[in-house]
């Protein structure tokens, strides 16, 4: 098989290469993205191209499956590039797999699809898609699938499987997690040693899935090589993390405050450019439903090898030590010296 990878380099991205680059059945990866690192990767070709304009048509010519990862997180106060980006950037992707006559196309949806649901159950891929308002990401991750239900039907010879995951954390994402969501203020010694947080602020609802990354990536490589796969797959690891499990993980005694109080200071200190995640991050993460699996264990044959509460662990780690990889939104470069880029990036306002 060739498969051709749009958004590479990122988190997912690279755990898709690793998985893809391991089975004997496929036989070139092509790479997209906007930044190619210099290094070699099994299988891989790199290409430097942007969803947004570039000619996917030639260069998805040939391909049996294209995987569509390309998403910007930030910059997080200029929503007119990221629409332009994640929304018409996935529209884009769509036609040219149409107009390339691509067989196979895998989209990596999200839980932030969905519209809010409940905590004290899982439900299935049959939820509404209608997203949490208030979160931009979810918005656009919503928008997103509308585009992916009219292109199915006007291209039903291609098989279209949308996986859903819940949040994606590795050790060698470390460095650009931390980037997008916590900023430069974050002191590494802060989450290096777990334990020298007393308290850890949550509420009620504060209750999600999390996925190695590289547990996805195998998720995407079963989605692309099994013909028989198609629609959507919830893709979560064991157990939901609570807060009790939060507070153990990072070493800080639970404390639960209003969710309007929390809200309040996560608005406060992204207006005040402190971090760069907008309140609509927090909306998310009180509002989604947590995921049934099911389909995805028995349809897809995926099972995690990691539990949530091991990939968040080895999130943390990471972070603690500045981990990254060598690709350009990994690296540990990418934050410049005492994370300079960061700071003249204005913390969310423009892309790097």
């Amino acid at each position: 098989m060739k498969i051709v990878v749009t958004g590479a380099t990122g988190n997912v991205g690279t755990s898709v290469l690793a998985a893809l680059g391991a089975d004997p059945g496929v036989r070139e990866i092509v790479g997209l993205a906007r930044r190619p690192p210099g290094g070699r990767v099994a299988k891989t070709t790199w290409v430097p191209a942007d969803v947004a304009d570039a000619d996917l048509v030639t260069l998805f010519r040939g391909a049996d499956a294209v995987i569509h990862l390309a998403w910007l997180i930030q910059p997080s106060r200029d929503q007119a590039t990221l629409w332009r980006a994640n929304v018409e950037g996935s529209a884009r992707v769509f036609h040219a797999v149409a107009a390339a006559g691509v067989p196979t196309l895998a989209y990596a949806s999200s839980v932030g699809a969905y519209s809010p649901g409940p905590k004290d159950r899982q439900v299935d891929e049959g939820w509404p898609t209608g997203g949490i308002e208030s979160s931009y990401y979810s918005r656009q991750k919503s928008e997103v699938e509308r585009h992916l239900d009219r292109f199915e039907k006007e291209a039903p010879g291609c098989r279209v499987v949308r996986l859903r995951p819940g949040l994606i954390f590795k050790r060698d994402a470390a460095t650009e997690i931390r980037r997008y969501f916590a900023g430069p203020f974050l002191p590494d010694l802060l989450v290096r040693h777990r334990g020298l947080l007393p308290v850890l602020p949550v509420t009620t609802g504060l209750i999600f899935q999390a996925v190695h990354s590289l547990d996805v990536g195998e998720a995407f490589r079963l989605a692309v090589t099994n013909d028989s796969a198609h629609g959507p797959f919830n893709v979560a690891a064991d157990p939901v993390l609570d807060p009790a499990r939060l507070g153990a993980l990072v070493g800080a005694r639970p404390v639960k405050v209003p969710a309007r109080v929390l809200r309040a200071a996560a608005a406060a200190t992204w207006k005040a450019r402190l971090q760069p995640s907008s309140p609509g991050w927090l909306d998310m993460a009180l509002l989604v439903p947590l995921m049934d699996t099911t389909r995805a264990r028995q349809e897809l044959g995926w099972s995690p090898r990691r539990t949530s509460e091991e990939a968040l662990s080895e999130l943390l780690d990471g972070m603690g030590h500045g981990a990254g990889h060598d690709t350009p939104p990994l690296s540990q470069s990418s934050s410049g010296p005492f994370r300079v880029r960061e700071l003249l990036s204005g913390v969310g306002s423009r892309s790097r």
